[in-house]
């Protein structure tokens, strides 16, 4: 059995070894992005892959950075921010970034987290970079039919591009064959059979 890149990375510089191999991916899959954002002059990088991206390389082994938590709770965070920001009627006011924020912008906002987080709790699949997902689109900074297709488009390439860059260097995410259980909020980790 080989040994992971990251666990290599660790054995051989701690702590240091972690960051490199975090930052190098987080750059490579972020570029990505980015260059596909610059060849169809659409927002590709956003604030919210940050986080996500960090979470896949800093912490592959929690639940909240796995494909589906990933996947699933940009996507909740994208419908609530649209149906807030809708539901309001601010899809045709300038954002709360260059507009300045209004009380409805607040609403909109406050709603669309809490909608978002209501979601990935009751169906159990955290995702806390969905926060800043939703704000983004219901505070009408990224808004357009077209920006939020763009943005999907981002959130599928960066979740494929960071699980296919960790699982070929030996990384598996959290729940998937071969990895540590993981431990229930506030829980034990189960004790594996044998």
């Amino acid at each position: 059995m080989t040994i992971a890149v990251l666990d290599r990375a660790k054995q051989r510089w701690d702590k240091l070894g972690a960051g490199i191999y975090a930052a190098v991916l987080s750059i490579v899959v972020l570029a990505a992005s980015g260059l596909v954002g610059l060849l169809f002059h659409l927002p590709w990088l956003f604030p919210s892959l940050g986080p996500t991206v960090m979470l896949f390389f800093e912490s592959p082994e929690q639940k909240a950075s796995r494909p589906v938590n990933t996947l699933v709770g940009h996507g909740v965070g994208l419908a609530a921010g649209a149906l807030c920001l809708y539901a309001l009627g601010l899809q045709q006011q300038p954002s709360a970034a260059v507009g300045g924020l209004t009380p409805l912008h607040v609403l909109s906002g406050v709603l669309s987290v809490g909608l978002t987080t209501l979601v990935l709790t009751w169906l159990g699949v955290p995702h806390p970079p969905a926060g800043a997902t939703t704000l983004i689109v219901s505070l009408g900074i990224l808004s357009s039919p077209v920006q939020m297709l763009s943005m999907a488009g981002a959130i599928v390439l960066v979740t494929v591009l960071g699980w296919g860059l960790n699982a070929l260097l030996g990384t598996r995410p959290a729940g998937g064959p071969g990895s540590p259980p993981v431990p229930p909020a506030g829980g034990r980790a189960p004790i594996p059979p044998g």
